[in-house]
Order: structure tokens, then sequence, then C-alpha cells
């Protein structure tokens, strides 16, 4: 099915290479290990080993590194023809993510003596942004070339780190699990992008949009990873000790409430009474969205279980009413559903996370207040104050990625990044060698050599 308008043959190689020679060079001028990477630096320090903070964040690190590879490559392979294009594709794009990501928060966070230092808090950094990308990926997933992914993530992750730098250090806002800078930004800036790459004509021409018995189950597989890990997610780099303890707990109890709800909205939604499977696989994790900014907070269990059971109902309700109207009214043709699992849920988990900061105090957190609001312990704001910082950066999130996906959206409209006719969407033999194919062809052809066969000897067999 590939022609000459789709072909990677050059396309892709170039990106590639391009990008990644780019990064080598940037690397090896900008970057160079923190103090606790270093061997000279570490052993100038008289330490234990088991006091590097590897041993601390690197058990997290890997389970956010399970999440962007597997969670939500497979949670990405529902699509009938297109399991291929999902899992790799998100492969690719997370690889030259991660590292431009590296370089991108670097530049804002990590700059030492002109060097960006970087260590095991970094990489998981950089896997949250990865995160955000893959999220927009969901929106626009089957209609796009790995050329488009590549250059959106490269805006992406740029726009990601600007709004990032804007929330936690110039606001001053709190958002441990990315419920706003992770969620809330992706979702939206995908969103928009899909809305710039709208076709008209994409459900009239193509009936590929849907999935199959096996491929739902992959897809279910990518869920229970993600569903697992999410208190690992939210925990990763929040101050070691009772946060980091309490985040993932809060996650804990508020993705066990939003499954619970999501099963109940999901028959109850049903004109048949019968489980959706497209329910199940998304809104079940709504819970450690909306719980990411709020989960080093003093949310308390009840409060987390609240938040998760309220996630999952407006998930479900999304997918089940809300989508159609986007894609009807708003022209968004949004594949995954990521406003349903990211978008709504991370605005609940902001607005959660703002009312939840205007409550701290120092009889609720005591000593702990310094940790999770270092600025209204040290008498710099009052918590109504921090408050109203968690919400306006709600709206600076928003506003970058409504602006940011508009912009790179018109970008991917070029024609000469490749990007499938319609009728080629949501199909994997477009840019893959699809070993089914041939099989059935070859099969396809000899059933018919056989009935020919048939027709001709038949005669002489009567």
């Amino acid at each position: 099915m590939t022609d000459a308008a789709t072909s990677m043959k050059t396309k892709l190689p170039i990106a590639c290479f391009v990008l990644e020679i780019v990064l080598i060079i940037l690397f090896g001028t900008l970057v160079q290990y923190d103090a606790e990477t270093d061997a000279r630096a570490w052993h100038n320090k008289t330490h234990f080993d088991f006091e590097n903070d590897f041993y601390y964040r690197y058990p997290s690190f890997q389970d956010v590194h399970v999440m962007i590879f597997i969670g939500f490559g497979f949670l990405m392979t529902f699509l009938q023809r297109y399991g291929f294009s999902s899992v790799g594709f998100n492969f690719l794009i997370a690889a030259f993510a991660l590292q431009w990501a590296t370089l991108m928060q670097g530049f804002f966070h990590g700059m030492h003596g002109g060097k960006i230092h970087i260590g095991v808090e970094s990489m998981i950094n950089a896997d949250f942004c990865t995160g955000s990308v893959l999220i927009s990926f969901g929106a626009v997933l089957g209609k796009t070339s790995p050329v488009q992914l590549l250059v959106m993530a490269m805006f992406e992750v740029t726009l990601f780190a600007v709004n990032e730098f804007i929330l936690l250090t110039v606001l001053g806002a709190r958002d441990a699990g990315g419920s706003m800078t992770i969620h809330t930004f992706g979702a939206y800036f995908g969103l928009m992008v899909t809305r710039m790459l709208y076709r008209p004509n994409l459900n009239k021409s193509n009936h590929k949009n849907c999935s199959v018995y096996h491929s739902d189950l992959f897809a279910m597989i990518g869920t229970l990873y993600l569903w697992m890990f999410w208190p690992s997610f939210n925990s990763a780099v929040t101050a070691h000790g009772d946060d980091q303890h309490r985040t993932a707990l809060n996650t804990y109890y508020s993705l066990a409430a939003c499954t619970l709800s999501t099963y109940a909205m999901s028959a109850l939604t049903a004109h048949d009474g019968k489980l959706d499977m497209v329910h199940i696989q998304n809104a079940a994790l709504a819970g450690g969205v909306a719980a990411g900014t709020a989960g080093e907070m003093m949310l308390t269990p009840f409060g987390s279980m609240v938040v998760g059971f309220l996630a999952g109902i407006i998930s479900v309700l999304g997918f089940k009413y809300l989508s159609p109207v986007l894609e009807e009214k708003l022209k968004i043709q949004d594949t995954c559903g990521v406003h349903n699992l990211h978008g709504m849920p991370g605005v609940l988990g902001a607005v959660v996370g703002a009312v939840t900061a205007s409550l701290a105090t120092v009889e609720i957190y005591g000593e702990g207040l310094r940790d999770v609001f270092p600025d209204v312990a040290s008498g710099r704001v009052d918590a109504s104050h921090q408050g109203g910082i968690q919400a306006a950066s709600l709206a600076v999130t928003l506003g970058v990625a409504l602006v940011g996906g508009l912009i790179v959206g018109l970008v991917l409209k070029l024609p000469v990044f490749g990007a499938p006719s319609d009728a080629a969407c949501f199909e994997d033999n477009v840019y893959w060698e699809v070993p089914g194919d041939d099989l059935i062809t070859d099969g396809q052809l000899t059933a018919v050599r056989t009935e020919e066969t048939e027709k001709l000897s038949g005669p002489e067999t009567q």
C-alpha cells in the first residue's frame, strides 16, 4: 500500500540520523554527570554508597520506564490493524523524546556552570515529559506518519519544558504526579494537533478505526501495567520519606475507587447492561491521573477515594457521550479518547490540588509543610494564595497546550512528512512489512487455483 507520498525510504532515515547526530553533539557539548554520578565528585565526599540517590530513585524510575514503553505502547494496540505502529511508533518517539527532554529540561532546571547535570532524577523527569508526548500520540493515533510524530515530539518536548518551568519555578506550583504538566498539557496539546489535522472524509473512507477481540486483549495488557505502576509514577520525584509514601498510598486508593466506579458506569450507560472494554481499558486509569497534583498533599485516603470515584464517572461519561460531540461539532478526531482519560481527569486533579493547597496549615502538616509547600512554610505566601497559584497554573497549562498544539498542527499538515491517505489510516502495512498480509495473499491465490483446478477436473471425475 506504500506509494511515493508515504514512502519512508529517505524521509525517516534523514529524520532519525539528523536528530540523533544533533543530540549526540549537544550531549557532548553540554551534558555531564551530576555529583552523585561522577566518579571523582562522589568519592571526594565522605559518605556511604547506599546513600546515593540511585538506590532511592531507581526502583521508581524502572516502574515509570515500564509505563512509558509497555504501558502506553500496549494501551494503544486496540486498533485491529495498527498494532505494529502502536507499539513501534511509541518506542521510536519515546526513545527520541527522552533524549530531547533531558536537554530541554536541563536548560531550565539543571544548568550548572554552563553544563547540564544529569542523574537518576533527570532520567525520571525525562520519562515524565515523554509520557506527555505519548498522550498526544494517542490523539493522532493511526493518522500520522513516523516523521510527523518525531516532529511533533520535538516541538512538544520544548513547549512542555517551557510550561513546566513557568509552573514549577516561576509560579511555584506543586504538581508531583503531573496532573497539569503531563496529563492536561499532553491531552489538550494532542487534541489541538488532531483538530488541525482533521480529515472530514475519514470515517466514510476507512472502517479500520475499531478493535477486534485479540487487539482489545493486548490493549488490556497496557492498562494493567499502567494501573499497577501508577503509584510509582506519581511518587517518583517527591521528597523521600512520608511524602513519597503518602503519594503512593493516595494514588493506590484513588485507582481502586476509580476502577469500581468505571465498571458501574460502563454497565449503567449501556443499553443492555454489558461492559464496554474501551471504558475498562481507559477510564479505570483516570484515578491515577486525577490524584497526580494532590497526591503528595494531605489529601487523606478518604479524599483520594472520592477523587478516584469521580474520575471514573467523568471518564466513562466522556467516552460515552462527549467524544461523539467533539468529533461532530468541534471536528476533533480523538482516536484513543485522551480527553476522557487524561484531559478531564487532569483538570479534575488540578482543581483538587488547588482546593487542597488552599486548606494547608501547620496544624495539618506540621514540619512536613516545608516539603510540600515550602513557600507557605516560609511565609512568602499564605495557603489561599498557594491555591490561587495552583489554579493559575492550570490556566497557563491550557493556554500553552492549546496555542502550541494549534501551531504544531499547522506545521504537521505540510505534505513533506508523508502522512497516510484517508483510506490508508489505521493500517500497519503503509509503513511496516506485515507478514500476515503476504500469507493471506498466498493463501487466497492457492484457494483460487484449487477452485479452478476442481472446476476443470470435475467433468472427468464424474
